[in-house]
C-alpha cells in the first residue's frame, strides 16, 4: 500500500514462513510446487488449468444473490412472466397480462435475440453485473457495483434453490467442498414492530418488548426458505441418486445477512431475529452485516450497531460472527472514518472472521490491530477483484502482503462473482500473480479457510492456525482412519471435512 510510514514497515514482522504438515509427504508437496511453478512461467491459462482442480476447501465470503450471473436472472425473470423496463433495465410486474407501453416481455427478449434484441439483451447483462464496466464522471466502480441488486431483484423467491445449485456446481467443478452462503430470509414483521414500538436505548428491555411481540415467529419463515431452497438443490443435483451430480458432494451452510443501512430500531431487529434463528436452526452457522459501508447510515450508526452486536453476544454467545469490516478506502470516506472499523468489529462486534479488511493500514496503530488480529486468530475474508471493483484497489495498495507478514490468517473469497463476473479459481490464480505466491502459500490460505468455518465441533489440527500436527485422536491415523479418529471426525464436522480436504490434496499432489 502506498504511503505508508517508515515506521509502520519496520513494525511489521518479516514475511510468515507458511506452514507444513509433517504428516503429508513433502516430497509429493515439492513436485507439486515445482509443477505449479511451471505452470507459472507459461501464463494465467496454465496458471488457471493446473489450479481449477486444487482442492480450495471453502469459500466463507459469499453473497448468494451476488454469486449468480445475469443470464439466469433473466432466464428466471422469462419463467416468471416479468416485464423489461428498457430504459431503466430492471424488471417489473406486467399489468394485467400485459406489459406496459415502454416495457416488453422477457420471454420475447429471449425468443428474438436478433436485432434490436441482442443490444437490449447485452446492456441488459451489463447493466446486472461488472461485464464491460468502465468508470466515468459521477459514476464509479462502487456505483456500478452496488446498483446491479436493484437492476435483477423481482423474481420469485422459488428460485432460490436454482440459486444454490448453480454456485455449488460452479464450486464442485472447481474442487470446493464448503461454502457459506449469505441469505437474508423474510423479516418483514420484525421491522414492523420495531418502527411500532419505537427505538429503545435499553437494548435489554428493547429485545423483552420486541420478543413478546412476536419477533421470533420469522425463525419458521426463515426455516422454510432455507429448507424448500437446499430441497430444491438437491432435486436439480439428483443427490442421493445414482445420477447424482457433483455438486451434492459441496456441502452449505448460511449466514444470516442483516440490512444495517436501515434505522436503528429495524437493525436491532433484524438482528435480534437473526440471532435467535441461528440459535434454532441448524441450517444457519452465523451472522454478518452488509450493504455499503461508506452509506450514510452505515457509518453514522456503526458504533452503535457494535454495540448492540456486543449485547446480543452476550445474550447467544455461541452465534459465530463474521463481519464486513474495513471496506473502505482513501476518498470514499473522511479521513476518520477509516481509522477504527476493523477493532471495533473485533473489540466491540466480536467478529472472528473480517470481510474485506481493505482498510486496516489506516487504522489507528495500524501494527497494534495486525499484532491483535494474529494474536485472537481473527481470519481475513480476502476478496481481490471485488476490491478492486469496488474500490479500485488492487495489487501493492492492496493490505494482503501485510496481513501475511503479521501472521493474520487470509483465505481467498469470491464475495459476489456473479456480479464480478469471476469464481474462486479466478481468484487464487490472481493472489498467485499479483503477490508471487507459491503453492505453499496457497495451500495454506486454503487450509486456512476451512479452520475458520463455523462448522460444528473441534478443529482437526492440535493448534489453531499451525498445519504440522494433527488432533490427538487424529495424530497418528493421516491417511488411515483409526477407530479413535473415526469417533473424533463423527463428533466434529469441522473436524471431518478439513479431513476430508487433506484427502483431497493428498490426491491432487500425487498427479504430479
Amino acid at each position: 500500500m502506498r504511503f505508508l510510514p517508515a515506521a509502520l514497515l519496520l513494525a511489521l514482522v518479516p514475511l510468515c514462513s507458511c506452514t507444513h504438515n509433517s504428516n503429508s509427504n513433502q516430497g509429493e508437496e515439492a513436485k507439486t510446487e515445482r509443477a505449479f511453478q511451471r505452470a507459472r512461467l507459461q501464463g494465467s491459462l496454465a496458471l488457471r488449468t493446473f489450479l481449477l482442480s486444487f482442492p480450495k476447501g471453502a469459500d466463507l465470503h459469499v453473497h448468494l444473490s451476488g454469486a449468480v450471473y445475469a443470464e439466469s436472472w433473466i432466464r428466471a425473470a422469462a419463467e416468471d412472466g416479468l416485464c423489461l423496463d428498457t430504459k431503466a433495465l430492471k424488471f417489473a410486474k406486467p399489468t394485467g397480462k400485459a406489459c406496459a407501453k415502454d416495457q416488453m416481455s422477457v420471454t420475447d427478449l429471449l425468443a428474438h435475440t436478433e436485432g434490436p434484441n441482442q443490444d437490449v439483451y447485452d446492456k441488459l447483462v451489463n447493466s446486472f453485473s461488472m461485464r464491460s464496466y468502465v468508470p466515468y464522471s459521477e459514476w464509479s466502480g462502487h456505483d456500478q457495483f452496488f446498483s446491479t441488486f436493484s437492476h435483477f431483484s423481482g423474481t420469485d423467491k422459488r428460485h432460490t434453490g436454482e440459486w444454490v445449485d448453480e454456485v455449488v456446481s460452479r464450486a464442485a467443478a472447481q474442487s470446493e467442498q464448503y461454502i457459506e452462503l449469505m441469505e437474508t430470509p423474510p423479516f418483514g414483521h420484525a421491522a414492523t414492530i420495531a418502527h411500532q414500538i419505537g427505538w429503545d436505548g435499553n437494548l435489554p428491555e428493547f429485545r423483552q418488548k420486541l420478543l413478546a411481540a412476536g419477533l421470533d415467529q420469522e425463525v419458521d419463515a426463515a426455516r422454510e426458505h432455507v429448507q424448500s431452497a437446499l430441497a430444491l438443490r438437491n432435486q436439480l443435483e439428483h443427490c442421493g441418486t445414482a445420477q447424482a451430480t457433483p455438486g451434492c458432494q459441496v456441502e452449505v451452510r448460511f449466514i444470516y445477512q442483516i440490512l444495517r443501512g436501515f434505522p436503528k430500531e429495524q437493525v436491532f431487529a433484524q438482528t435480534l431475529l437473526g440471532f435467535e434463528a441461528i440459535s434454532k436452526l441448524p441450517e444457519f452457522v452465523g451472522i454478518n452485516f452488509v450493504q455499503p459501508e461508506d452509506g450514510y447510515i452505515s457509518m453514522h450508526d456503526y458504533t452503535l450497531q457494535m454495540h448492540m452486536l456486543d449485547y446480543l453476544h452476550s445474550v447467544y454467545p455461541n452465534v459465530h460472527i463474521s463481519l464486513h469490516a474495513g471496506e473502505l478506502a482513501p476518498g470514499l470516506v473522511p479521513p476518520e472514518g477509516l481509522r477504527f472499523h476493523i477493532r471495533q468489529a473485533v473489540e466491540l462486534g466480536h467478529a472472528e472472521r473480517i470481510g474485506h479488511g481493505v482498510d486496516a493500514l489506516y487504522e489507528d496503530d495500524a501494527p497494534g490491530l495486525l499484532k491483535e488480529l494474529a494474536a485472537k486468530h481473527v481470519m481475513i475474508e480476502i476478496n481481490l477483484t471485488s476490491n478492486d471493483g469496488i474500490l479500485g484497489v488492487k495489487a501493492d495498495e492492496h493490505p494482503l502482503p501485510y496481513y501475511r507478514k503479521a501472521h493474520v490468517p487470509v483465505a481467498l473469497s469470491t464475495d459476489d462473482e456473479g456480479v464480478s463476473r469471476i469464481d474462486l479459481t479466478h481468484e487464487y490464480v490472481r493472489a498467485a500473480e499479483d503477490y508471487s505466491l507459491s503453492y505453499v502459500d496457497l495451500k495454506q490460505m486454503a487450509r486456512t479457510g476451512m479452520e475458520h468455518n463455523f462448522l460444528p465441533g473441534k478443529s482437526l489440527w492440535a493448534k489453531p492456525d499451525v498445519f504440522t500436527a494433527m488432533a490427538p485422536e487424529c495424530a497418528a491415523s493421516v491417511a488411515t482412519q483409526s477407530s479413535a479418529c473415526s469417533d473424533f471426525l463423527k463428533s466434529n464436522e469441522k473436524a471431518a471435512a478439513q479431513w476430508e480436504q487433506e484427502r483431497r490434496l493428498r490426491e491432487f499432489e500425487a498427479r504430479w
